[in-house]
């Protein structure tokens, strides 16, 4: 998840760059960000960028590995396809392999069948000259994982372009993406040694991440609790016989599954927020920690967006107390 919400924050915010890059021409001005699902049996994938420049699309596919089903080569048929009969124009395809590998997948660009030969571009970044990554902005978290005979000077010359930024968001916000993507080819220590954590967790990508984290974990606890209150509600009606019959049995049994599943979104919530608070603030005061487990789903969810303002317990207390009255 978080390479993908890297990878939609880059192409979103510097869709120039990337034409630039991959056209090797300067782009229009008129660069629009298209919908990423696609009519007929509508598709989405997070990875997956469609950018109109004028009158052609540039078709844009990360992937850490080739293996996907279907199988790629069909996948970017199936896009062209769609993309055509929907805007009838030039479409440009590339898929941007992340990760090293000498899988056969990464060097296939094309599907043949009889009659039939379709092509598209593959580039393999650890393949590509740092060189024009180095030179862009909005390129640097892609150059950290481009060809580099010694890995870690290349690490440090990003982190360098990264301090010469003066706009103190735009390089929270890129040294965040470079750490995230970094992961694909360094270890965590490493990266540590060159960028700043309190960068990462100051920008709006890293946020973005915690709220995606935050409402997945709250989706699955209710999914699980769900799941669970409704196989023990029917385990309970059918023990109680067909007497009652088997429409109470499942009447309880949703009744218990939805509040279980509340009760388990909750716990999870809660688990989720004490951990980032023990990690912005450090161990968390016992009487704290007591208010929070007080707190209802909805204020938890509120806490979970607020705490990313919290500079010290003082803070978190204050925004506890509007809730000690009610």
């Amino acid at each position: 998840m978080s390479y993908d919400s890297t990878l939609k924050y880059l192409v979103e915010q510097y869709p120039q760059a990337f034409t630039r890059w991959l056209w090797n021409q300067e782009p229009p001005e008129d660069i629009e960000i298209l919908n990423t699902e696609l009519s007929t049996e509508p598709i989405r994938a997070d990875a997956l960028f469609f950018v109109r420049v004028a009158d052609a699309i540039l078709h844009l596919e990360f992937q850490t590995l080739p293996q996907s089903e279907p199988p790629l080569p069909l996948r970017m048929l199936d896009y062209w396809v769609r993309l055509y009969r929907q805007y009838r124009c030039k479409i440009e395809q590339v898929i941007i392999f992340l990760k090293p590998s000498r899988l056969a997948g990464v060097f296939v660009n094309q599907f043949t069948e009889p009659n039939l030969s379709f092509h598209y571009r593959v580039i393999r970044i650890w393949e590509c000259d740092p060189q024009p990554l180095l030179t862009t902005p909005g390129l640097l978290p892609l150059a950290v994982l481009a060809q580099a005979e010694v890995p870690e000077t290349l690490l440090s010359q990003v982190a360098a372009r990264i301090d010469m930024i003066e706009d103190t968001q735009q390089q929270r916000n890129l040294s965040a993406c470079v750490q995230l993507l970094a992961g694909v080819k360094f270890d965590e220590q490493l990266i540590q040694a060159y960028f700043r954590e309190d960068m990462m967790q100051e920008s709006v990508v890293y946020q973005r991440i915690i709220r995606q984290g935050l409402e997945q974990g709250l989706k699955q606890g209710l999914e699980q609790g769900l799941e669970q209150g409704l196989e023990q509600g029917l385990k309970q009606g059918l023990k109680q016989g067909l007497e009652q019959g088997l429409e109470q049995g499942l009447e309880q049994g949703l009744e218990q599954g939805l509040e279980q599943g509340l009760e388990q979104g909750k716990h999870n919530e809660l688990n989720l927020i004490i951990r980032l608070l023990n990690r912005r603030l450090g161990q968390l005061n016992p009487q704290l920690q007591h208010q929070i487990e007080q707190l209802s789903l909805s204020q938890l969810e509120d806490l979970g967006e607020a705490l990313l303002d919290f500079e010290t317990e003082v803070d978190l207390s204050n925004w506890l107390n509007q809730f000690r009255d009610r």
